[in-house]
């Protein structure tokens, strides 16, 4: 059982227990499509022997990777760099885990000296996928200042509102984002240092390439409780304001130990590649926390778009053995010709951000030789559900409940639902709060306490549980369809829209009707080779493939098709924006 009382001592385990066999890892995986785990033996024992008592103090730039540093020089790791990056323009850059700290110690002086940042002082951090930004995230890490992440693609008003909201006294982005900072820095009271990762000076910023030049590496990190304040992230949701999530040293540092050990399975020898956009907390699960944790290589390329055709000769080319990407992103992958790409090191596939379609997985499966392990989360937690290696896989189930939670279908009213029956999904949270959770919504605690119902923390996504202890994602809660006494989830419609071979991309949502009060109406993206067919003999077509893919009742009585779906910068599909647009009509 593993039952750890202090930080040094989980690390002591973690580290020499992994690397006690380095040679056995290689040998175990010669076939790379097997599916047997390396950290755990199987879904039953894991859940049953997971233990981890939080320490009083903890960072996971002293207590993780400067271990790893030590581990380094002690020739117990693998040669595999820390940190392996990569561009569109032959650059390169490799960090082993002492370069990782030595590099990040600079950029820590420069946060308290130059910005005269102190500890607990907000950080928003605005760029693309370059080597400085994870540099960034450790040396908030080490200064115990608190790290805001955003995506590139926020506008001028976005920055106004998250510069506003945070309080933030320092801004770190590059030359294309910094005009759009100019533009609102007067209306940003609390905001005092601005950093720039630019080749080129720019007047009333810091260019912190040059800065690095002359920065000393010699610095102490900062001694924080487990449950102060790491993060800050803006929540991608689909209707209203942006929220601010907070996560503690302890609920991100420590919790996503258990994706990076369980669902993503890694070892020292494992090279680490996530797709997810550095403005969101899925970077935070499996670009840096879960790898390192267990001290594998994080892979990364810098690609300005998302290119398919990119990825797979990325994956073709370099020894990457863990990938993970949403679920649009598996989509476009299969809509190319993957026959000429050879992938001998990749052993191990993941999704998550999004339900997966069925479909999907199973042309993924055909391609590559590989399953896809979906994994369910939030913003607001670590991993809540996954599909684990050594477990069957139920195409369209999220798997079962992750060893941070207690995961549970409750009714309205808070009590558990039996299996089959629809409710919401919860995570307990009484009598004891699972460390892996959020520790609240930002200057928002009437937020806060609606996510609480009786004993348990509700997600705001519907599911159901099967006999097997399967859990099966049906909708967020207010993407429900009642169509003449029928519930009907969309994902399930969309599901069965995508095994059409016309439809590219689905949405589904409520639309009015006089008779049924309200129905299915699917929004559809069309593969080219099927936009010169007849429209309407089409959607009939597309309606009876339906029809017979799943229960009748649940076919779109309505189909329009359409050049492109509204999505969240994050790539979820803005359902409500749709919704909205057919009940404006009435």
């Amino acid at each position: 059982m593993l039952a750890l009382v202090t930080m040094e001592t989980l690390l002591r385990v973690k580290c020499f227990q992994r690397l006690a066999i380095p040679g056995s890892v290689r040998v175990l995986h010669k076939d790379y499509r097997t599916v047997s785990p390396q950290n755990f033996s199987n879904y039953e024992s894991m859940k049953q022997e997971f233990r981890l008592e939080i320490p009083e103090y903890f960072n996971f730039a002293k207590d993780v990777l400067d271990e790893w540093t030590n581990v380094e020089k002690a020739g117990k790791r693998p040669s595999n760099p820390a940190f392996w990056w990569i561009n569109g323009n032959g650059e390169e850059v490799r960090w082993s885990f002492e370069e990782l700290g030595s590099l990040s110690r600079k950029f820590a002086n420069i946060l308290t000296e130059a910005c005269s940042l102190q500890r607990g002082d907000r950080v928003i951090v605005i760029l693309p996928k370059i080597p400085e930004w994870w540099l960034a995230n450790v040396a908030c890490l080490r200064t115990g200042t608190v790290l805001i992440p955003g995506t590139t693609q926020l506008t001028q008003k976005d920055i106004l509102y998250r510069l506003q909201s945070s309080k933030a006294k320092c801004v770190i982005t590059n030359e294309v984002l910094a005009p759009a900072v100019d533009a609102v820095a007067s209306k940003c009271e609390n905001l005092h240092s601005k950093l720039i990762v630019s080749q080129k000076p720019k007047d009333g910023w810091g260019n912190l390439k040059e800065m690095m030049k002359h920065a000393s590496d010699s610095h102490t990190c900062v001694k924080t409780k487990h449950d102060e304040m790491m993060s800050i992230y803006f929540t991608s949701g689909t209707s209203g304001s942006p929220k601010m999530t907070g996560h503690t040293h302890s609920s991100f540092g420590l919790g996503l130990s258990v994706n990076g050990r369980f669902w993503l399975d890694l070892t020292p020898s494992d090279v680490m590649w996530n797709t997810s956009d550095t403005g969101w907390a899925k970077s935070a699960w499996s670009s840096v926390f879960s790898p390192w944790i267990q001290g594998a290589c994080v892979f990364a390329h810098y690609l300005p778009r998302f290119e398919p055709t990119s990825i797979l000769q990325t994956l073709s080319k370099f020894p990457i053995t863990v990938f993970c990407s949403a679920p649009t992103a598996y989509r476009m992958l299969i809509q190319n010709d993957m026959t000429s790409y050879k992938f001998k090191s990749l052993k191990h596939c993941v999704s998550a951000g999004e339900p997966i379609n069925p479909e999907v997985t199973e042309q993924w499966r055909k391609r590559t030789g590989l399953d896809i392990y979906e994994g369910y989360g939030q913003t607001e937690t670590v991993l809540i559900c996954g599909n684990f290696k050594g477990m069957k896989i139920k195409p369209g189930s999220m798997g079962k409940p992750s060893p941070a939670f207690d995961v549970k279908i409750v009714d309205v009213n808070g009590n558990v639902l039996p299996p089959g029956q629809e409710g919401d999904i919860g995570i307990q949270v009484l009598p004891n709060r699972p460390f892996g959770l959020f520790a609240h919504y930002i200057d928002n605690p009437t937020k806060t306490a609606s996510t609480l119902r009786g004993n348990f923390y509700i997600t705001g996504d519907r599911g159901y549980v099967d006999e097997d202890g399967y859990f099966w994602f049906v909708a967020r809660a207010d993407d429900i369809i009642l169509s003449s006494g029928y519930r009907i989830g969309p994902f399930e419609v969309e599901s069965a829209l995508i095994e059409h071979p016309a439809v590219v991309e689905a949405a589904v949502v409520s639309s009015p009707d006089p008779t049924r009060g309200e129905v299915v109406k699917a929004f559809i993206v069309l593969a080219p080779d099927y936009m010169s067919h007849d429209q309407e003999q089409l959607k009939k077509e597309i309606q009876e493939h339906v029809k017979k893919t799943t229960a009748p009742y649940k076919y779109p009585r309505k189909v329009e098709f359409v050049q492109e779906l509204p999505k969240t910068i994050s790539g979820k599909i803005k359902r409500n924006e749709l919704r909205k647009k057919e009940w404006e009509t009435i």
